[in-house]
């Protein structure tokens, strides 16, 4: 198992700014954790969003953290930094990082770890961190949803929205989707949402607001922007809720500020990356309180569309991009074995 910088291990780096092809094969040193970090062998890494983003130039890693790509992992502790609480050596688990993932090795700050249920595979589990983090932070934290509410989620066959179905099903809400093919829709309803729009073919306000028989829903969670911000507030109802945690249409959005002050709603965002390790800490705490059992017992199940080796991640990328998959992509490592 390494223990220092001179052994050695393969990484994907960003050769420059462009296309998936950009993405390519290096030799890196096998890092070194620090103080409350742990190194883990990576059996397999999740592909999101933020990564390609990253990839084309407009999402830099924050300050001190390594250009490798890569958001989230599971594999197994095989070092320890000074003061790396909780684990030992050769535990199995998943951890949500600041950048490093697309690497045989990575670092990942102790409090940003989870030990990995028996029941979950290390493809799953890869699959799982930067979602539930997500979800766990815009539901739970900053929307406050609540039992028997309504949550629409944009975007419903991704990874988040997948795992935000079920998160929100689990506390006790309704859930409405948008996705963009009837197999999308399907894949929703099986996961536990009661009503799947096809945006394709109808309106998302309309429906929302016949399905709740003019109310409009409670809570909006937003990962494409642009001209969803308003029509979102439009399917809200009095005193709801609309977050937005992506932008993959335009980042610009034009609203009017009448319903906003009309239904006195509450309008928010997020992000994870650049959070310390302490408040990712605290989030990851109040998943293993309440979610975390409810993963081990396979009631969140995360859902994994394919895998690729970790050196065809130019590959991965452009399935990424295509937006055909249902749920998550993830590369996998020499390492990965069954447990």
């Amino acid at each position: 198992m390494p223990n220092n910088r001179h052994e050695r291990m393969m990484a994907i780096e960003i050769a420059r700014f462009g296309p998936p092809e950009v993405l390519t094969c290096a030799d890196r040193p096998v890092p070194a954790p620090g103080p409350g970090e742990v190194l883990i062998r990576v059996e397999a890494a999740g592909l999101n969003r933020g990564d390609v983003v990253q990839r084309l130039g407009g999402y830099p890693p924050p300050p001190g953290i390594t250009d490798i790509p890569g958001l989230e992992v599971a594999g197994r502790v095989v070092a320890l930094g000074p003061d790396a609480q909780d684990w030992r050596m050769g535990d199995a688990v998943c951890a949500i990082i600041a950048g490093g993932g697309y690497a045989e090795y990575c670092i990942a700050p102790s409090v940003q770890c989870l030990a990995l249920p028996k029941k979950i595979s290390m493809v799953e589990g890869a699959a799982l961190p930067e979602t539930l983090f997500t979800c766990w932070t815009n539901l739970i934290d900053d929307g406050a949803l609540k039992a028997d509410e309504i949550l629409l989620i944009h975007g419903g066959a991704s990874g988040i929205g997948t795992t935000g179905i079920q998160l929100a099903k689990a506390l006790g809400a309704r859930v409405f989707v948008t996705a963009g093919s009837a197999e999308k829709c399907a894949a929703c309803v099986k996961l536990g949402a009661e009503l799947a729009i096809n945006y394709h073919e109808e309106d998302f306000v309309t429906a929302a607001i016949a399905a709740t028989r003019g109310r409009g829903v409670d809570m909006v969670l937003d990962m494409v922007g642009a001209d969803y911000v308003g029509r979102s507030m439009e399917a809200l109802t009095f005193r709801g809720r609309y977050v937005i945690i992506g932008v993959m249409k335009d980042p610009q959005a034009i609203i009017s500020v009448g319903p906003l002050i009309g239904k006195r709603l509450t309008l928010t965002g997020s992000s994870l990356r650049g959070r310390a390790p302490a408040e990712k800490g605290r989030i990851r705490d109040a998943i293993l309180e309440w979610a975390w059992p409810k993963v081990a017992a396979r009631q969140i199940v995360p859902v994994v569309h394919r895998t690729f080796p970790l050196d065809q991640a130019a590959a991965a990328h452009r399935l990424l991009e295509s937006g055909t998959h249902i749920g998550k992509l993830i590369l996998t490592t020499r390492y990965l074995a069954d447990r």
